[in-house]
């Protein structure tokens, strides 16, 4: 039986390094890339432009107060940055979605052309694994950036002396959602290691979102002690996160902790699993 090679940094960096050239230099990654410019130009343009005008309207103001107050949105009015507040908004439940999307192809196009099989003389299955969930999340966390840098160029222009504090806002905002994405793309993981296509792994993922929420509702009216069950989907805190009424802990120790359960399992099926 040949000897497992030790985990190697260098190989594991490659393997991550391959994903952000793949959505960043090929054909197929450059027309995402297209779509997803053209609907935050969109954005960019309307909601995030316009944020000013929205958000200081006295009717939206009071409906927001009124309406969504009861998961904290108004504390949103507050930031002096209104672009960022639409922008916190519309990113935190829109990338989610879309990282479900991008991250449908992380080991099952390897296993369909034959190629894991190829890499894993090569290279650890750990390192086939978390390099793939690490270099997504790179290119997240990379579309993430390029959007705020955007959102940081509206707020300059409208009014330049924002951009320091717009540009700490930013940041904040930046880690915060890098975080809250990691669950999505480690789920993602795991379903790629039993998929048998990046259309199955997406139609899995709706069905684990939509069937299992509709499972656990059931469960959680008949034992209301089961409330606990929600923490297994991905993105259980987003709705009190969006209205910053999250302890900064529990923003970040709830999608990490979700993220390393799911990794683990992903490690154990991968391992077992045939290539």
């Amino acid at each position: 039986m040949a000897t497992p090679l030790p985990i190697n940094v260098g190989r594991l960096t490659q393997i991550a390094g391959f994903e952000l050239v793949r959505m960043f230099l090929t054909k197929r990654g450059l027309i995402a890339l297209a779509a997803f410019a053209l609907v935050w130009l969109i954005i960019l343009r309307y909601p995030i432009g316009q944020a000013v005008g929205i958000v200081s309207a006295p009717d939206f103001e009071q409906i927001a107060r009124d309406i969504s107050g009861s998961i904290g949105l108004s504390k949103l009015l507050d930031w002096p940055e209104a672009e960022f507040a639409m922008y916190w908004l519309i990113a935190l439940y829109s990338f989610p979605v879309f990282g479900l999307f991008i991250c449908s192809d992380q080991t099952v196009g390897d296993r369909e052309r034959g190629t894991l099989r190829f890499l894993s003389l090569r290279s650890t299955r750990f390192e086939i694994l978390f390099g793939r969930f690490l270099g997504q999340l790179a290119v997240l966390a990379c579309l993430v950036g390029i959007t705020l840098v955007a959102t940081l160029a509206v707020v300059g222009f409208r009014e330049p002396s924002l951009l320091a504090g717009g540009f700490a806002r930013a940041l904040s905002i930046f880690l915060i959602l890098v975080i809250t994405l990691c669950p999505f793309v480690a789920l993602m993981t795991l379903i790629n290691t039993f998929a048998r296509s990046s259309r199955l792994s997406i139609v899995l993922a709706i069905l684990y979102f939509a069937a299992g929420g509709i499972v656990v509702g059931i469960l959680q009216w008949q034992i209301p002690a089961l409330g606990l069950l929600d923490y297994l989907f991905p993105g259980v805190q987003i709705e009190l996160l969006a209205g910053q009424n999250l302890p900064l802990l529990s923003a970040v120790a709830i999608p990490l902790v979700q993220t390393a359960v799911l990794l683990s399992v992903a490690q154990r099926i991968f391992a077992r699993s045939s290539l």
